[in-house]
């Protein structure tokens, strides 16, 4: 018997209305839906983005990842090897112990073209290209030793240090992203805005909508997308012919029709998170749009983060606003370049620096802006790629304008500020070449777990039942905390 009032079904009212909000929810509220076919549980889980108590007491309350995507050359940037300028254009001796079916095991040495100095009272030495993250040396924790044991490819290094992947297969995979993971843990301090915000650039990065994926955990901890143009988040306001008291009416009757479903399908328990999604949805009307609006920002921190030239504009505004949602209790931002933007297989000479060009000023302002607003402390700055780049030539070696780096996951380099880390800090070594990690080697299990810590989760400890299985972060990984990069270590 339909119950009084109401005409129609769940779906049909969903695929007949234009909600605006809808395309924040819709998207995986149509999705097929599980009719509660799971082994029953002792006790009804729910799902919401209230703040959760951690394992132990936290250092860092948020993080803001800018994700390099495509291996920043590290030998280029901030790991200086004096021996490639020795060898230029000749052959390493003995080749490098590449696995696979790589030209570049017998390559040509190719010296890294720019200069390197030390920045700061820790006299951490960076490239000429970044003169402004040089200046914020004596901030961060630089990891030179950063390995990935993957195959030599950028999908399966991303999933390995963004989902605690630890299969080498291109297939599909349901392992949730990193900022799906911390929000679900962890919950927000805002309940008007979403715990976990992807900004992408012009082009999606590779690997797609799985870099903020939820995974196997409910919908309501996926990464909300906030594109670089307008309108940044899609379908954020309604039509004007719905907007006041006609959607409020609409979101009143999508809930009845929603907790009607429940009711009938009571092992359902994903249904909760997507209301949960819906009522978050709406709250954002207000909240995101004040979030976004950089006017009321001076023109002094403006300039700081480069809004005022075309070059550092579009990147410093993601910066900017990601500090602005870490200070409305946003959880965990993620900022990515472009699909393949530091892939540089190619005409590295030229397209090096305009990549840094881009997106030096505006990394190091976060971490200024951050700090003198007290926010450093606990907010965790995270800089790095999948990758680094090999020390040999990619080319025939004819033209150097021509030529460029291949893949590296043997060695390369990240950076992390605050939220526990220590300053001024160079940890771990490459080879003579920065080929391979030598010293002090840290892989994706090792970084994940280490940041899970800071923000007082044993890692280990955070989990998912499904109704099936019990899933894991580190999903029976090895790992260790990286306790020589922290402040004043447990």
């Amino acid at each position: 018997m339909p119950e009084r009032g109401l005409c129609c079904s769940r779906r049909h009212f969903l695929a007949s209305q234009a909600l605006g909000i809808g395309g924040l929810a819709l998207s995986w509220l149509l999705n097929e839906e599980r009719l509660g076919g799971e082994p029953p549980r002792l006790e009804k889980p729910t799902f919401n983005l209230e703040p959760k108590p951690p394992h132990r007491q936290p250092r860092a309350k948020a993080m803001i990842s800018l994700w390099m995507q495509g291996g920043p050359s590290h030998i280029d940037l901030c790991d200086p090897k004096p021996e490639l300028a020795k060898l230029d254009g000749q052959k390493i001796p003995g080749g490098l112990p590449l696995k696979g079916t790589y030209k570049q095991r017998e390559g040509r040495v190719m010296a890294s073209p720019w200069k390197f100095k030390k920045f700061g009272q820790s006299g951490i030495e960076f490239s000429e290209l970044l003169p402004h993250i040089g200046s914020i040396a004596d901030d961060i924790t630089l990891i030179r030793s950063m390995y990935a044991p993957t195959v030599n490819n950028h999908v399966q290094s991303i999933r390995a240090f963004q989902r605690a992947d630890k299969s080498n297969r291109l297939g599909n995979s349901d392992r949730p992203s990193l900022g799906s993971w911390i929000t679900y843990a962890l919950g927000s301090e805002s309940q008007n805005l979403p715990a976990f915000v992807a900004m992408t650039d012009d082009t999606m990065p590779i690997d797609g909508l799985a870099n903020w994926t939820n995974g196997f955990l409910p919908s309501l901890y996926q990464g909300t997308v906030v594109r670089p143009r307008e309108p940044r988040i899609v379908n954020l306001e309604p039509p004007t012919y719905l907007k006041g008291e006609p959607q409020e009416d609409a979101l009143k009757f999508l809930e009845r029709l929603n907790r009607r479903h429940l009711s009938r399908f009571p092992n359902d328990y994903e249904l909760e998170a997507r209301i949960a999604t819906f009522q978050l949805a709406a709250k954002m009307q207000l909240a995101a749009t004040e979030a976004m609006d950089l006017s009321s920002e001076t023109e002094e921190t403006h300039r700081l983060y480069g809004l005022d030239d075309p070059v550092t504009r579009q990147y410093g505004m993601n910066c900017l606003l990601a500090r602005r949602l870490i200070e409305r209790g946003v959880r965990f931002v993620q900022i990515f370049t472009g699909s393949q933007y530091w892939d540089h297989h190619s005409r590295i000479i030229s397209d090096l620096p305009k990549c840094c060009r881009r997106t030096d000023k505006p990394a190091a302002a976060l971490v200024t802006d951050l700090k003198r607003r007290g926010l450093l402390e606990t907010t965790i700055v995270h800089w790095g790629g999948e990758m680094g780049r090999l020390p040999v030539i990619q080319g025939n070696g004819t033209n150097k304008a021509v030529v460029g780096r291949d893949h590296n996951v043997y060695g390369f380099s990240m950076w992390l500020a605050g939220g526990g880390f220590k300053a001024g800090y160079v940890h771990g070594e490459t080879d003579e070449f920065g080929f391979q990690a030598v010293k002090d080697r840290v892989g994706p299990a090792d970084y994940l777990a280490t940041l899970a810590c800071l923000f007082g989760l044993d890692a280990e400890q955070v989990v998912y039942n499904d109704g099936f299985r019990e899933n894991s972060l580190m999903d029976g990984q090895k790992f260790r905390i990286v306790s020589e990069i922290l402040k004043n270590p447990a």
